[in-house]
């Protein structure tokens, strides 16, 4: 298992590319996830789960920014709406040495609506571009934005063409857009992933507006041929849900996305790679459910998929010898 990070690495990291990226998802993109992603794409950019600038500032924020090298390239998406407190924890994202720092404003949970977090900001531009010019006053690394198309009252495209202008003039260089509006009142994020159609075309007209910017695509993309399809247009894809249900789309990325040679891992390679990773995890005290449950999508699509799952989530909770189990269900990927 490699070393854990405090400060950047001497050794020569992989370059920064958001030609292809994973979303930051709450509850699933922690740094095991991101370990085991890690394994299948070599140039993936990877983001942290969204951390509050509360939790970093006043709670263990070792623990929120613990990550290990060969995670890299990998970004920390910020929570909050404070331009010092922001300033703040982009310096700690920095000083140990994450890649990119990214502001959420698209989450369109209550909880953080409460707080001024996520999607909510997108009615207050000049805040967002104080924020963005704080923490790139603060830090050497790129200072990034993920937001949606509009909210509720406040979507027309002239109003998110001056959002993307005032934050532009603060400085941000590379915008990630959901391309959907964010319904604050009366849909929950679940409804918000699905509800409000996707507006691809928004998208490319930001885009055809703001030509000297990076405009990377979220929302919706399930394949590589989709992906592709989409870089004639834009200048990176991002994809959530379906690289979290279906991990194995990602052993393909460094070689159809990237033009790079790396050999593609099998299934049953992947399984072997995060091995001692799970032996050291459980030699530290931790469950090895705490890791196989990002990986119950490897077997996605195949048959002995049911088995492989309910030996990762179900029987794992009952054996006494984890790794032997681990081994039984990665020898349903064998061949694979």
């Amino acid at each position: 298992m490699p070393l854990e990070s405090a400060s950047k690495p001497e050794t020569t990291r992989p370059p920064l590319s958001r030609r292809f990226s994973v979303a930051p998802m709450m509850d699933w993109t922690d740094r095991h996830c991101r370990f085991f992603l890690r394994q299948l794409s070599r140039h993936t950019l990877l983001y942290t789960e969204m951390v509050t600038t509360g939790a970093l500032l006043h709670g263990d924020s070792a623990r929120f920014l613990r990550h290990c090298e060969a995670e890299y390239p990998l970004a920390l998406q910020l929570g909050g709406s404070v331009p010092a407190e922001l300033a703040a924890c982009a310096e700690l994202a920095e000083a140990a040495g994450y890649d990119e720092v990214n502001l959420n404003v698209g989450c369109p949970s209550d909880r953080v609506q409460n707080n001024m977090i996520g999607a909510c900001l997108m009615a207050h531009p000049a805040l967002v571009a104080d924020c963005v010019k704080a923490m790139r006053d603060a830090v050497s690394i790129p200072v990034t934005v993920k937001h949606r198309i509009g909210i509720d009252g406040r979507d027309s495209y002239a109003e998110l063409r001056d959002f993307v202008g005032q934050v532009c003039e603060a400085g941000c260089e590379s915008f990630t857009v959901h391309a959907r509006i964010a319904i604050l009142s009366g849909l929950s994020p679940k409804e918000n992933r699905e509800i409000p159609p996707l507006r691809y075309d928004v998208a490319a007209q930001i885009k055809r507006d703001f030509p000297d910017l990076e405009i990377i695509l979220n929302g919706g993309i399930k394949t590589l041929d989709e992906c592709r399809s989409h870089l004639q247009t834009f200048d990176g894809v991002m994809l959530g849900r379906e690289a979290y249900h279906n991990p194995y789309l990602l052993a393909q990325v460094d070689r159809q996305l990237f033009g790079a040679e790396a050999p593609t891992l099998s299934r049953f390679e992947a399984m072997q790679s995060m091995r001692d990773y799970i032996a050291a995890h459980l030699a530290e005290g931790g469950s090895m459910h705490h890791i196989t449950r990002h990986m119950l999508g490897l077997a996605q699509g195949f048959k002995g998929a049911r088995r492989f799952r309910q030996l990762l989530s179900v029987d794992i909770h009952k054996t006494a010898e984890p790794l032997a189990l681990f081994d039984q269900a990665a020898q349903l990927l064998q061949g694979h």
